[in-house]
């Protein structure tokens, strides 16, 4: 398994950790972090996804909600909702990995840690704002092929 798999799975935990925690994000990340320790070679990207994800979420999860058919992001389960926000991150804001790789890797990380229909759950949704980017329909750092 790849660095970045790694790090996309343990983002995902921790995500799932924090909301069902009742300390602030410092004190369930270091908690985390003490009981799952990241590795140094997964630890920068980790970071850089568990920090980024944090200071957007509230607009990240918009954009999930927007792009799914009658689901609140509170009605999804965790792991999808978590997923999700990883991946939604990365199409926003990681212009260095290919959106394709981006949805792939979350649909196999839900399908390792989700329902039975997770990886067709996400693969929707994604797949909507992957679309909506093509369109310009939502803002990105990265540059877009827009057909």
């Amino acid at each position: 398994m790849g660095i970045r798999r790694k790090s996309r799975e343990l983002v995902m935990q921790t995500l799932f950790y924090i909301e069902k925690s009742s300390y602030n994000f410092d004190d369930s990340l270091n908690l985390f972090c003490r009981n799952f320790v990241p590795s140094k070679k997964i630890l920068p990207f980790f970071l850089k996804l568990l920090k980024g994800i944090v200071s957007v979420k509230s607009e990240i999860d918009i954009i999930i909600e927007r792009s799914s058919s009658n689901w609140k992001i509170s009605r999804m389960s965790g792991v999808d909702r978590n997923v999700m926000r990883i991946a939604v991150y990365e199409m926003l804001y990681c212009p260095d990995i290919p959106i394709n790789v981006t949805i792939n890797e979350a649909i196999d990380i839900g399908k390792k840690y989700g329902a039975k229909e997770s990886g067709a759950f996400i693969n929707g949704i994604l797949d909507s704002i992957r679309l909506s980017l093509e369109k310009g329909e939502i803002k990105s750092t990265r540059k877009v092929d827009r057909k």
